[in-house]
C-alpha cells in the first residue's frame, strides 16, 4: 500500500512558476513509476508527465513540454512537477499517482496503468 500527498499548489500568474510536489509513504517507492495528471472542471483526468523508477527516463503531454520537469528524490520518497511558464488553460486539480509495474514496451500514460493515488492539489492560473 503507497498514499501519495502532494502539495505546493496555488494562485500563479500566467507566465509564473510553481512546484508541486508528492510525497509517497513506503519503503519501496524507488522501484514505483510515478506519473502527474490533472483535471480540469467539466473535463476528464488527463495525462501530464511520468518518471521512471530509477528517475533517468521521463516523459510528457505535448501540452507541457518544454515548460513542465517531473523529477524525483528516492531518498526522500518525493516527486516534484516543475511548472514555468504556466498558462491559464494549466488550471487544474493536479494529482499523484504511483504504479509498481515498472514500465513496458507502453509510456505509462493512461490513468488505467496507475493504482495509487494522491487527494489532488488545486492550481489556479490567472490571466
Amino acid at each position: 500500500q503507497v498514499q501519495l500527498v502532494e502539495s505546493g499548489g496555488g494562485l500563479v500568474q500566467a507566465g509564473g512558476s510553481l512546484r508541486l510536489s508528492c510525497a509517497a509513504s513506503g519503503r519501496t517507492f524507488s522501484s514505483y513509476t510515478m506519473g502527474w495528471f490533472r483535471q480540469a472542471p467539466g473535463k476528464e483526468r488527463e495525462f501530464v508527465a511520468t518518471i521512471k523508477n530509477s528517475g533517468g527516463i521521463t516523459y510528457y503531454a505535448d501540452s507541457v513540454k518544454g515548460r513542465f520537469t517531473v523529477s524525483r528524490d528516492n531518498a526522500k520518497n518525493t516527486v516534484y512537477l516543475q511548472m514555468n511558464s504556466v498558462k491559464p488553460e494549466d488550471t487544474a486539480v493536479y494529482y499523484c499517482a504511483a504504479d509498481s509495474r515498472p514500465w513496458g514496451f507502453v509510456i505509462p500514460t493512461s490513468t488505467t496503468k496507475y493504482t495509487y493515488w494522491g487527494q489532488g492539489t488545486q492550481v489556479t492560473v490567472s490571466s
